[in-house]
């Protein structure tokens, strides 16, 4: 049994996990941003974490998402 028998799973698995990480980031910032600019979907969201929001509480939901967002871009500058 040689060595590359063991490294080249070991190897494989790291990199499928930081691959599945780097994909799975993207996709969560992809669909915060959906729920940005898409009360329906975010209201779904809610009711789905057992939450029942109005109208109100959606709007400042949306508008502290969009705070965050704008507050990350400015510190990544």
């Amino acid at each position: 049994m040689m060595w590359w028998d063991i490294a080249i799973p070991i190897a494989t698995l790291i990199v499928g996990v930081i691959i599945g990480f780097i994909i799975g980031v993207y996709y969560l910032r992809s669909q915060m941003m959906k729920m940005q600019n898409n009360p329906e979907m975010l209201a779904k969201m809610a009711k789905q974490m057992g939450y029942n929001m109005n109208k109100q509480q959606l709007q400042k939901a949306q508008q502290m998402m969009k705070m965050q967002g704008s507050n990350k871009k400015s510190k990544r500058r």
